[in-house]
């Protein structure tokens, strides 16, 4: 039987992840195809997928590290099925989860995006996300992030973004926004494509019956100088991408009040900023935030033009965006001192 749905998963150095997640896409219930793009790892995972998994997974192999969104851009041009699943290397996916998803997208041509339920993997009562949420400045985080799973989510309905470490993407509306920003390498390119696709008119949709388990960042160090660097860059393009002008020129104001917290929250031992002090110090996560301004700042000429871009294929009004924020958006002590 055709699949509807093509699962990429991109890789790097990743093997400790990769069995894990493959085995649970290839016992699906609905037919998928599984294709990983894998960023010239030297861990040994290009010959453990060919030897281990044959013909049953294609293979992508990169002569370099190009990024997530890179990767993620040639895994969905290399196929044709009419919804792509992205998905993190660091996650096992339930038995039902791509027949949820697609069953979800397929109820509504509107619908260009789906958010499954993910669990972490440590401890599956705790929530990694049920969709993202944004502050803001563009920033965005997890709906439900670290909270207790008692049933508060378990409800279907309409998220504002899905999280790149799961989602369900139709192809069609890829085509008519455009894919995953490359300039973006990794981080915030989730949000950024969520925000093209909502401003554009598509629809984004949580299926809670779809189930993924995930290692936070256990690909990646959570409170890494790179992460936090290219997080903070990326989020300063999102904003200047994405964010109609009104929202954008209030962008800086909370930005500003996201730092007052984020230092107070180190002061304070609470959140992530404390979290990353710790490991390094507060000086160090200063000159990152300095560092990315700066790379954010060299990069705006281009942001710009394709600000242009999507502000003309703008299909939705400032109060529908006001609506977003009303809805979905994230105080400053959720973004600022919670983990």
């Amino acid at each position: 039987m055709k699949s509807l749905v093509c699962v990429i998963v991109v890789n790097w150095n990743g093997v400790r992840h990769l069995v894990e997640c493959l085995d649970s896409l290839l016992r699906q219930s609905a037919p998928c195809g599984v294709l990983v793009v894998d960023n010239n790892s030297s861990d040994g995972s290009v010959a453990m997928v060919r030897e281990r998994y044959g013909g049953r997974v294609e293979l992508i192999v990169n002569p370099q590290n190009w990024g997530y969104a890179r990767a993620l851009n040639i895994g969905i041009r290399a196929t044709t099925d009419p919804f792509v699943i992205v998905l993190n290397n660091d996650t096992v996916a339930d038995r039902d989860f791509v027949d949820r998803l697609a069953k979800a997208a397929l109820a509504d041509q509107r619908v260009g995006m789906c958010a499954p339920k993910i669990l972490s993997l440590s401890d599956p009562t705790l929530i990694d996300n049920a969709g993202q949420c944004l502050y803001r400045d563009g920033i965005g985080r997890g709906r439900g992030r670290l909270q207790r799973d008692v049933g508060q989510y378990d409800k279907p309905g309409e998220v504002l973004l899905p999280s790149g470490c799961a989602a369900l993407l139709r192809r069609t509306m890829l085509e008519e926004i455009g894919g995953f920003d490359e300039d973006f390498f990794a981080y915030c390119d989730d949000t950024d494509l969520g925000l093209r696709g909502r401003l554009a008119g598509w629809k984004c949709v949580y299926e809670p019956s779809a189930v993924v388990y995930h290692k936070y960042s256990g690909s990646s160090d959570a409170y890494s100088p790179l992460k936090a660097f290219l997080v903070e860059r990326n989020r300063c393009w999102v904003a200047l991408k994405c964010l109609p002008l009104p929202f954008l020129a209030a962008a800086p104001f909370f930005t500003l009040l996201r730092l007052c917290a984020q230092a107070y929250g180190v002061a304070r031992g609470s959140g992530a900023a404390a979290r990353f002090a710790r490991r390094r110090s507060a000086l160090a996560l200063a000159l990152i935030v300095f560092r990315a301004w700066a790379a954010a700042l060299a990069g705006a000429p281009k942001m710009v033009k394709k600000r242009r871009r999507v502000q003309r294929s703008r299909a939705v009004s400032n109060a529908e965006i006001r609506r977003w924020f009303a809805e979905f958006g994230l105080s400053v002590r959720e973004i600022a001192l919670v983990d």
